[in-house]
């Protein structure tokens, strides 16, 4: 299943609107990247296994 991580679901001062939605692996190495870029996190294995529990699954967009 896919997985999605949305930052309009962690408010912060850049009002941030980036969903970003795939398999979990590229989630996370693309949370990972904005979240440095953006947001001015520091990368490394504890930021990325906080990451992975943010993560949501995508809402089926088949009927």
């Amino acid at each position: 299943m896919r997985k999605v991580m949305d930052c309009r679901d962690y408010p912060s001062e850049m009002n941030c609107t980036l969903a970003i939605s795939g398999e979990e692996e590229e989630v996370i190495a693309a949370a990972a990247q904005h979240a440095v870029a953006v947001h001015g996190h520091e990368d490394g294995p504890e930021f990325r296994a906080s990451l992975r529990g943010l993560l949501k699954d995508e809402a089926p967009q088949h009927a």
